[in-house]
């Protein structure tokens, strides 16, 4: 019977993906501080876990290669290799060289390409030469101990005279015809089994179970006078299924250590976990709990005090050294286990599907909320006001869950400044704030690849080399930061460096060049900057490997128009860049404000809205004129929807004034009726009214009707526009006159 293993290769490939950028994130931080043993051991699960679980789903061109990157991360978490620059350099191009793998194995590939297996062949290479240098120099230390010079307590014996034999089923076991049985009846003819321990942490609960599954293990005490290799000839036909270990009489301490360490169970005890080990039988475990309660303490930890293994070693049970590996496996399972109880792993098209039905409840609320208000039945309006409520929770709830932090994604660029760094001879440092900044998955999806491109101009153009930077009276390294956050409903990304900025007469003449600008012309700071984001504007002088050809910007501009966004550029000449992007905060709900201009319904994003005032009477023949208002003895500018929709007039009506916010621009949009709150499911246009200019999206109402949801950045920049040429045509006026 052939087992389908395509969702369990999804999962696998998922997980893989994450654990990969965990890998490159802990060989950045282990680079800066390469005595980090934490860092390390995060690094040797992650590639075990990835080795593991590749060769259950199958994928063997995955598993064959990392466990060589297993084998190198052991000898550096032993300590037998230092961390130094090459081995961080071979590691990280070693964790490329599995991504590339995992995705040929999502392709199905029986065999790699030719560029492929060749670059992996290197690889190899390159790991055999820091593992025989290794071997060798075990070798030494092996001869120094047999001479008698070891000193250390790891390197000492155990008193047991028996083996010991850690052995775990592989769960096809049962299928291939094999029985557990009769493998431990085999071993019990070659000698005499003093001890056994079952293992069934693996096992699911009954509901789950595989009946053709094998889910057990052991822990077994033999006494023998056959050597090893008839120990292991016992489980011959099984041994590529299974994981054995093996441990002889009177073994190093440091074997038990390695053993306890290598338990594939998450075991919480810390007896347990010795038993399991081998360290310790269930009877002097059982002797140590007696003289535990004798002293009073009926617990195994007090205080976070281990008092069951200072009994153990006060005893002469056990090694002091393997009770602290079998109390930091202890302490590894339980921050896993806690870390597990808290995340849930869902498939993001169903949680698409989630809130797409959440929308569609919202808009039915909606449309029962419009008869309830026609009916007037007192309580029918109470029980439509409890589920409006509720469905108010239910969708901020649903929203929260599609709410991820920006800094994993802010977190990738790191390995970019680092190998730009390298390769130009430049000295930069990443610096991130506002990581926990969180906003929708699908946009913090499609910002990844613009603040990649962003973040490489910045790496590329913005910081000089060290050499230029001490002669323009700056420190030799460069810097450049990340940094996100919240502002009127919109997430802000600011990408600014402190490099050698933009030079405007350059980027003036190039745009002259190209046909982008008459010369002569009276262009703002901002509108000669805004040149950078033209399709092929590029003022680089060389063309690398990362920039000058002049593609790329106008893409980036391009991707943050299609969020719904707006991006915007500041420099300094000789001090440094910024680029800012804004952002919505989610792409499918939103709390709207509503407003009508003549037979239309139009939806304000709520959080841009600032305040609602009344058209002054008196200013209104003069306010047509000039295009602002007086507000408060502040110039507000503003802009007729009716006019810029080209809706019909209505009569002379009373007019109101809903002032929006978007950055640090006010502006003023009249309308002819205030509406009040809604809540807004967004559908996106069609391909014909994707470009409308001043829309953004659409809305369905309860009563069927269609609203459009105005695209305040546009209009925002509509405004300021046309007050701005009203102030030139003012004062040209003004000269003439």
């Amino acid at each position: 019977m052939e087992i389908d293993l395509s969702q369990a290769r999804q999962t696998f490939i998922t997980e893989a993906r994450e654990l990969l950028q965990d890998i490159e994130n802990s060989l950045l931080r282990l680079e800066k501080n390469p005595r980090d043993d934490d860092t390390v051991n995060t690094l040797f699960r992650a590639v075990h876990t990835i080795k593991g679980s590749s060769g259950i789903v199958g994928m063997d061109i995955v598993e064959g290669f990392t466990h060589f990157v297993e084998n190198l991360l052991m000898k550096v978490r032993d300590g037998d290799i230092p961390v130094t620059n090459s081995i961080i350099e071979l590691l990280l191009e070693s964790r490329d060289h599995i991504v590339e793998l995992v995705d040929l194995a999502v392709a199905d590939a029986r065999a790699l390409p030719r560029d492929v297996s060749g670059r992996q062949a290197v690889l190899l290479e390159r790991f055999d030469a820091y593992l025989d240098q290794q071997a060798k120099a075990a070798a030494a230390a092996s001869s120094a101990v047999e001479a008698g010079d070891a000193t250390g307590a790891v390197g000492q014996a155990v008193s047991t005279d028996a083996w010991h034999i850690s052995l775990r089923f592989g769960a096809d076991l049962l299928r291939s015809g094999m029985d557990p049985i009769s493998f431990l009846n085999y071993l019990s003819k070659l000698g005499a089994v003093v001890s056994m321990l079952t293992i069934y942490d693996s096992m699911p609960p009954a509901s789950g179970m595989d009946p053709e599954s094998c889910y057990l293990g052991v822990e077994i005490g033999f006494k023998t006078d056959f050597d090893k290799k008839a120990i292991e000839d016992v489980f011959e036909f099984i041994r590529d299924d299974c994981r054995i270990h093996i441990l002889p009489p009177h073994s190093r301490i440091g074997s038990y250590v390695e053993l306890i360490k290598a338990l594939p169970e998450d075991a919480a005890l810390l007896g347990e976990l010795l038993v399991k080990g081998g360290a310790l039988t269930q009877a002097e475990l059982d002797e140590a709990l007696k003289l535990q309660t004798a002293s009073g303490v009926s617990a195994l930890h007090d205080e976070g005090k281990p008092l069951i293994g200072e009994i153990l070693v006060n005893k002469g049970m056990v090694a002091h050294e393997v009770v602290d590996a079998a109390l930091e496996k202890q302490k590894e399972t339980l921050k896993h286990k806690s870390k597990e109880a808290l995340t849930i792993r869902i498939d993001a098209a169903r949680l698409d599907a989630l809130v797409n039905m959440v929308g569609e409840l919202v808009i039915a609320n909606a449309n029962i909320n419009q008869h309830v208000e026609r009916l007037q039945d007192p309580s029918l309006m109470e029980s439509a006001a409890i589920m409006m409520r509720l469905v108010e929770e239910v969708r901020e709830t649903t929203m929260r869950t599609r709410m991820v932090p920006i800094g994993e994604t802010f977190s990738r660029f790191n390995r970019v400044v680092r190998d730009i760094s390298r390769d130009f001879n430049k000295e930069i440092d990443l610096v991130i704030t506002g990581a926990d900044t969180e906003l929708d998955k699908t946009v913090v999806e499609k910002i990844a690849d613009p603040l990649m491109h962003l973040v490489r101009n910045a790496a590329d153009h913005g910081i000089e080399r060290p050499g230029d930077r001490t002669a323009a009276g700056k420190p030799a390294k460069g810097r450049i930061r990340l940094h996100a956050y919240h502002d009127a409903g919109s997430i802000v990304i600011e990408i600014a460096d402190d490099g050698k900025g933009l030079n405007k007469d350059r980027i003036l003449d190039k745009a002259v060049s190209l046909g982008l600008a008459v010369p002569g012309q009276t262009l703002t700071d901002g509108d000669i900057y805004g040149l950078i984001f033209e399709p092929g504007f590029s003022t680089a002088s060389e063309v690398t490997k990362l920039s000058g050809r002049g593609v790329g910007m106008d893409v980036v501009r391009r991707n943050i128009d299609a969020l719904r966004g707006s991006v915007a550029l500041d420099s300094v000449e000789g001090r440094g860049t910024t680029v800012r992007i804004r952002l919505p905060l989610t792409l499918a709900i939103i709390d709207g404000f509503m407003v009508e201009v003549s037979e239309s319904s139009y939806v304000i994003p709520l959080d841009m809205v600032v305040e609602c005032v009344e058209m002054p009477g008196a200013e209104r023949i003069a306010a047509r004129e000039r295009g602002y208002i007086n507000l408060r003895g502040e110039a507000l500018p503003y802009i007729r929807l009716r006019t810029f929709f080209g809706e019909s007039a209505k009569g002379d009506l009373y007019e109101s004034i809903v002032i929006v916010k978007y950055g640090e621009t006010k502006v003023g949009l009249v309308v002819d009726f205030l509406q009040g709150e809604v809540q807004t499911v967004i559908k996106s246009l069609g391909a014909v009214y994707r470009n409308l200019h001043g829309i953004s999206g659409a809305t369905i109402m309860g009563n069927g009707t269609v609203a459009l949801i105005l695209d305040i950045p546009t209009l925002v920049e509509t405004v300021v526009k046309y007050a701005h040429e009203s102030g030139q045509a003012s004062t040209r006026a003004e000269r003439t006159g």
